[in-house]
């Protein structure tokens, strides 16, 4: 595929996966983080901007109100 025409999503798969190739000890740090902490990344890339909005703004509520009840 031209880099061009190429989607976000298949252009930043190109690019990490660039980076894997150029730094495998980096990677394995990454990844060994990303199975005990799980990754904003892979969480968000599954989703589309509305419902990633959602979480944002629940996340933010829920901030709010736990300052002004609890504190």
């Amino acid at each position: 595929m031209n880099e061009d025409n190429e989607t976000p999503e298949a252009r930043r798969e190109r690019i990490r996966q660039k980076e894997r190739q150029e730094n495998p000890l980096g990677n394995l740090k990454d990844s060994s983080e990303r199975a005990k902490y799980g990754s904003l990344v892979d969480l968000v890339g599954g989703l589309n901007w509305k419902v990633t909005l959602v979480i944002l703004l629940i996340l933010i509520i829920g901030a709010i109100g736990y300052g002004l009840f609890f504190e």
